[in-house]
């Protein structure tokens, strides 16, 4: 990719990282992405017409790609949920200049899915997980589902060769007790644990700054057990600070958008499941591709506009995060995009 073709929005970021979500229903119940008493049963998700196809999905992507495009993220909801996920996969392996596919998942599914997605051009999978007890893991999946099926797909994925993350959203006084279990059961396993700090994403899971254990505070108590050693980061708009155990039993990750934005190199679009473009993970509103693409917009007009919107974008939101914002402002929910 030449840098005469990239685009770049108002603050000269590049635009290099697309996650798509292929699917809104999830599985799970998450209270800080999907609590019950909002998407309960009688929620009215996207009717199937509604869904970007697999040829639209890769369509799309491949002109992303052509504007600098070097990394894919599938995602959710639960993107397993999606049948036949391993020939989207097949589909995107195919685009000239894509260098990663991605897979956000909760596990629960995996292990069924997890040789087809290696073989069909899957490079990694990112698992949500947020503790590492059955009880308090029940909980907070708002199914009670046990920790047993997660653990099994993070081995079926190890076991095809897939590069395996895990990602713990991490709460105060809700799953703050699980940082130090969940480092000791990864440690030694060759998987980076990531502790996300609870961020205002969407509008329905009644965040407030006091429920957000700052990175600080999360590096602080696992050095007390495990001493740590910060890590450079591996390429521009990563968005965990690395840190590798002093003891060589491997690394852990802190992805801080509350205590320490990085809105500074963000290289991120996200698509939605029904094809609307959102420029940043706390946008109020996006912008439909799916309208354009079924009304017969040539490749040429696609790209345009999506040069179009990424030369305008000037989101800023964890630079600019105040209670009197989060509670004013109306977000899109994290389940429609994706993480």
């Amino acid at each position: 990719m030449s840098e005469e073709s990239r685009v770049y929005d108002v603050y000269q970021r590049p635009l290099r990282d697309l996650r798509i979500s292929v699917t809104d229903r999830c599985n799970f119940r998450c209270r800080y992405c999907m609590p019950e008493e909002t998407f309960g049963p009688d929620y009215e998700f996207l009717p199937k017409a509604s869904l970007l196809s697999f040829e639209e999905i890769t369509r799309l992507a491949r002109l992303f790609v052509g504007l600098g495009v070097e990394k894919i993220r599938l995602t959710g909801g639960e993107p397993l949920l999606r049948k036949d996920l391993d020939v989207l996969v097949h589909m995107l392996a195919t685009i000239d200049g894509l260098n990663d596919i991605a897979l956000t998942t909760n596990a629960s599914l995996l292990k069924k899915h997890a040789m087809k997605l290696k073989e069909a051009g899957l490079n990694r999978v990112n698992v949500s997980l947020d503790a590492i007890n059955d009880e308090t893991f029940g909980k907070m999946n708002g199914r009670g589902t046990k920790i047993k099926p997660v653990l099994d797909g993070i081995q079926a994925a190890k076991d095809a060769g897939l590069q395996v993350k895990i990602n713990m959203v991490v709460q105060k006084g809700v799953n703050d007790h699980e940082i130090i279990p969940m480092a000791e059961y990864f440690r030694h396993t060759g998987h980076i644990v990531r502790f996300i700090e609870y961020m205002d994403v969407g509008n329905s899971n009644g965040w407030k700054f006091d429920h957000v254990v700052s990175k600080k505070e999360i590096v602080n108590q696992l050095s007390e057990r495990y001493p740590l050693e910060e890590v450079e980061p591996l390429y521009y708009g990563e968005v965990a600070n690395r840190f590798s155990y002093s003891d060589g039993a491997g690394e852990i990750g802190v992805i801080s958008s509350v205590s320490d934005s990085f809105c500074s190199n963000c290289t991120r679009a996200r698509l939605s499941a029904d094809g609307t473009l959102y420029t940043c993970l706390f946008s109020s509103r996006g912008r439909s591709l799916r309208n354009p693409l079924r009304n017969g917009a040539s490749d040429y007009e696609m790209k345009d506009l999506l040069e179009s919107i990424w030369n305008k974008r000037d989101d800023r939101y964890s630079d600019e995060r105040t209670e009197e914002k989060v509670a004013n402002r109306e977000k899109i929910e994290m389940s429609f995009i994706g993480g």
